[in-house]
C-alpha cells in the first residue's frame, strides 16, 4: 500500500462556493491545497474522527470530520477511487470509510440533529442537508420559528442569506423549544461578540486599507479595527498571510495582512488590510493577562512586558495570535539599492516587492501574485517614453496584470530575478543590452512574413533609387545654371569699387547701376528651384525598376488565390500571400530568386542604353537653347531706340528697371543668368558706348 494519495481537481465546499484544487492523504494527515489562494488547510491524522463517502453532484465526494467538530467537504472523485481511498484509511487512518446516501425525497419536514458544530436536517436515518455552524453569522427566535443568517462567501455565484425552521410546541413544562434551538445554534455559530478585554491595543495606526486612522484591539479570536466612522471584526482564521516590507525610503515600514474573506463596506471588499509605520516610532506595551496565562498561551512566542519599535511589537503579537509566518523580501535588490522597484499599476503609483515565492504591489489596489499560479510574464517597451519598460504577469486563470513606468535601468535586475525563479518569459532570447531599440521587448510574432511590411520596404528603395537617379541626370543641368565661376565675374563687374575706373561712364554708370543691384538679387534666387523642379517630373520613357522575388509571384498567384477564396478582400488576399510565401519550399524560391535576378540584370541594362541616350540628347538642346538666346540679343540690339537712351539718365533708368523686374518675374524659367546679363547691360548702355559695342561684335 502506498504512503501517500494525490488527487488533482478536487474542489472543497466553502460556504456555498466550490473551490478547486489538490488533495494528499498521507500518514501524517490530509491536506488540501487551494489553488487560486494558495491556502493550505492541514488535518492531523490523529484529529480525523470520521470519514464519510456519499454521491454529490459533482460525482462522489468525501466527508470528513474531526474530533473537535469541524467538517471538511471534499467533491469530485471517480466511483472507481472508492476502494482506494477505504483500504487507505483503514490501514493508516484505523477508520472504516461508511457509505451514506443523501435523502431525495423531497420532503420538507423532519429531525434537526446538532452534531458537533453540524446542523443536520434529517428525514428517517438519512440527511437531506446539513449546515455547518460555523457559517451561521446571526439567530433570531420567534413564535415557534427560528431564523439563521449566514455569512456570505464572494466567489459563490448564488449565496444563501438565511433559512427559517419552524419549531412545533412541546408539552414540556419549564423548556422553550425555540430557546433551545438557538441556543444549540449560537453555541457553536461564528458570531462575533466583543465580550471581555483586549488583550492589548494599538492606539491611533495610520491604515492604507482600508484609508483612515484606527485603534487595534486585540482580543483572543478576533481583530476589531475601531475607527471614526467604521468599525471592522476581523476573525484570525480569515487571515491568510503575513507580510512585513520596507518602503523604498527606508524610513517607514508596510505591514500588510492578507484577509480570505475579505472585510466589507457596502460594496467594497478589502482583501487586504495594510498598515503604515515609522521605523522611528517606538512602544513600550504590556499585555492584559497574567504571567502565567501569557506563558501558557503563547509558549515564550510573547512575553507579559515588551518595549521595541511600533512596526515590530504589531508584527510580533500578529504573528503570536494568528500562527502563521512573516513574509519578509528576498534577496532582490533593485538598481537603487531597495528591495522594492517602483511601478504604476492601473492609475495609480506603488511598488512592486519580487519576493521568494511571489510578487507583492503595495498598495492601491494590492496584489499578490504567487509563482504557481504564473502562466508566463513579458517585458514591453513603455507606451509613453522610452526611459521606461513594462512588466506583464499572465496567471493561469487567464487575469493579466501590468506594472509600466518601471525604470529602464532596473531591467537586468529584474530579469536576472525571473530567470533565476524559473518563471516562462514570453519574449525570452531578447536579453540584451537595453538600448532605445529595445529589441529584448520585441514580441515573438515578429518573425511572421508580413507582405505590407515587404511591399513598403520595396517602395522605399524605389524611391531612394529613383532620387539618386535624378540626381545624377540633372547634375550637369544644375552645374550650368549655377556656375561659382561666372557668379564671381559678373560680381566682380557689378559690385567692384575699380570698375568705374577702368569705364568711360564714370558717376553716372554707377548710379545707373545701384536699382540693377536690387533686380540682379532677386534673379539669383530663381534658378535655384531648377533641380527641384527638375526631380519632380519623371521621365515615361524611363525603365521601369524590376520586381522583387515576392512580387513577381504574387502577381503569378493572385488569380489563384482569389479563386481559391471567392470575395477575399485585399487586406486579407495579402495576409494569405503572406502565409503562403512563408510556407513555400526553399526550391520554389530560388526560383523566383532566379528571376528576380533576370528582371534586375534587365532593367540595369536598359537603365544604361537610357542613360547614355538621354545625355547626348539633353546636349543637343542645350546648344540650340544657347543659339536661340544669341540671335534673340542680337535682335533686341538693333531695336533698341536712341530717343530713350539719350534723355535724362534717371528716368530711363527707372524704365529700364520696371521693364526688366517684369520680363525676369514671367522669363525666369527659361533664361539663364549670361543671358540675364546681357541683357542689363543693353538696357543700361549709354548712347556713347552702344556704338563701340556694335563695332566690337
Amino acid at each position: 500500500m502506498a504512503d501517500t494519495l494525490e488527487f488533482n481537481e478536487i474542489y472543497q465546499e466553502v460556504k456555498g462556493s466550490m473551490n478547486d484544487g489538490r488533495l494528499r492523504l498521507s500518514r501524517q494527515g490530509v491536506i488540501f491545497k487551494n489553488s487560486k489562494t494558495g491556502k493550505v488547510d492541514n488535518i492531523q491524522a490523529s484529529e480525523l474522527a470520521e470519514g464519510i463517502w456519499r454521491r454529490v453532484a459533482l460525482g462522489h465526494g468525501l466527508k470528513l470530520l474531526t474530533k473537535n467538530g469541524h467538517v471538511y467537504k471534499y467533491d469530485g472523485f471517480r466511483e472507481s477511487e472508492f476502494d482506494k481511498l477505504s483500504e487507505f484509511f483503514k490501514s493508516h487512518y484505523r477508520l472504516e470509510l461508511a457509505e451514506k446516501d443523501l435523502c431525495v425525497k423531497g420532503w420538507n419536514w423532519g429531525t434537526v440533529k446538532f452534531g458537533g458544530q453540524l446542523l443536520s436536517f434529517d428525514i428517517g436515518e438519512q440527511p437531506v442537508f446539513e449546515i455547518p455552524l460555523s457559517n451561521v453569522s446571526q439567530c433570531t427566535t420567534g413564535k415557534n420559528e427560528v431564523t439563521l443568517e449566514f455569512h456570505q462567501n464572494d466567489d459563490a455565484e448564488v449565496s444563501l442569506m438565511e433559512v427559517r425552521f419552524y419549531v412545533p410546541p412541546t408539552q414540556e413544562d419549564g423548556v422553550d423549544p425555540v430557546e433551545a434551538f438557538a441556543q444549540n445554534v449560537l453555541s457553536k455559530a461564528d458570531v462575533i461578540q466583543a465580550t471581555g478585554d483586549a488583550i492589548c491595543i494599538f492606539r491611533e495606526l495610520q491604515c492604507l486599507t482600508p484609508r483612515g486612522r484606527y485603534d487595534i484591539r486585540i482580543y483572543p479570536t478576533f481583530l476589531h479595527l475601531h475607527g471614526k466612522t467604521f468599525d471592522y471584526k476581523i476573525p484570525y482564521t480569515t487571515v491568510l498571510r503575513l507580510f512585513l516590507l520596507p518602503h523604498k525610503d527606508q524610513r517607514q515600514m508596510f505591514f500588510v495582512i492578507s484577509l480570505d474573506p475579505p472585510i466589507k463596506q457596502g460594496q467594497t471588499r478589502y482583501h487586504f488590510l495594510i498598515l503604515l509605520f515609522s521605523k522611528d516610532e517606538d512602544i513600550s506595551l504590556t499585555l492584559n493577562m497574567n504571567e502565567d496565562e501569557v506563558e501558557k498561551r503563547f509558549e515564550g512566542r510573547l512575553t507579559k512586558n515588551m518595549s521595541g519599535s511600533l512596526y515590530e511589537m504589531v508584527s510580533r503579537v500578529m504573528k503570536a495570535l494568528v500562527n502563521r509566518k512573516i513574509t519578509v523580501p528576498g534577496n532582490f535588490q533593485g538598481h537603487s539599492g531597495a528591495q522594492c522597484i517602483t511601478c504604476s499599476y492601473k492609475a495609480s503609483s506603488g511598488l512592486l516587492y519580487p519576493l521568494e515565492r511571489g510578487f507583492i504591489y503595495v498598495h492601491k489596489p494590492p496584489v499578490h501574485i504567487r509563482f504557481d499560479e504564473i502562466s508566463f510574464v513579458n517585458f514591453a517597451r513603455g507606451t509613453t517614453t522610452t526611459r521606461s519598460f513594462d512588466f506583464e504577469i499572465e496567471t493561469k486563470q487567464g487575469t493579466q496584470y501590468t506594472f509600466s513606468s518601471i525604470e529602464r535601468e532596473e531591467y537586468g535586475k529584474l530579469f536576472d530575478f525571473v530567470n533565476a525563479k524559473k518563471l516562462n518569459i514570453k519574449n525570452r532570447g531578447h536579453k540584451e543590452s537595453m538600448t532605445q531599440n529595445y529589441d529584448e521587448y520585441a514580441d515573438s510574432d515578429e518573425d511572421q512574413h508580413d507582405a505590407y511590411l515587404e511591399r513598403m520596404k520595396e517602395e522605399g528603395k524605389i524611391r531612394e533609387e529613383n532620387a539618386e537617379d535624378s540626381s545624377d541626370e540633372s547634375g550637369e543641368e544644375t552645374d550650368e545654371s549655377f556656375n561659382p565661376g561666372e557668379e564671381d565675374e559678373e560680381v566682380a563687374e557689378e559690385f567692384d569699387s575699380e570698375v568705374s575706373a577702368s569705364s568711360d561712364g564714370g558717376s553716372d554708370r554707377e548710379e545707373k547701376r545701384k536699382p540693377a543691384k536690387k533686380a540682379k538679387m532677386v534673379k539669383e534666387r530663381k534658378p535655384r528651384k531648377k533641380p527641384s523642379e527638375s526631380k519632380k517630373g519623371k521621365d515615361p520613357n524611363a525603365p521601369k525598376r524590376p520586381m522583387s522575388a515576392y512580387m513577381l509571384w504574387l502577381n503569378a498567384s493572385r488569380e489563384k488565390i482569389k479563386s481559391d477564396h471567392p470575395g477575399i478582400s485585399i487586406t486579407d488576399l495579402s495576409k494569405k500571400a503572406g502565409e503562403l510565401w512563408k510556407g513555400m519550399s526553399k526550391e520554389k524560391k530560388e526560383e523566383w530568386d532566379r528571376k528576380a535576378e533576370d528582371a534586375k540584370r534587365d532593367y540595369e541594362k536598359a537603365m544604361k542604353e537610357y542613360s547614355e541616350g538621354g545625355k547626348s540628347e539633353s546636349s543637343r538642346k542645350e546648344k540650340s537653347k544657347k543659339k536661340q538666346h544669341q540671335s534673340k540679343g542680337k535682335a533686341e540690339k538693333k531695336a533698341a531706340p536712341s530717343k530713350a537712351l539719350s534723355k535724362s539718365p534717371v528716368k530711363p533708368l527707372g524704365e529700364s528697371f520696371k521693364s526688366k523686374e517684369f520680363v525676369s518675374s514671367d522669363e525666369s524659367s527659361g533664361d539663364n543668368k549670361k543671358e540675364d546679363s546681357e541683357e542689363e547691360e543693353i538696357a543700361s548702355t549709354p548712347p556713347s558706348l552702344e556704338d563701340s559695342a556694335s563695332g566690337s561684335d
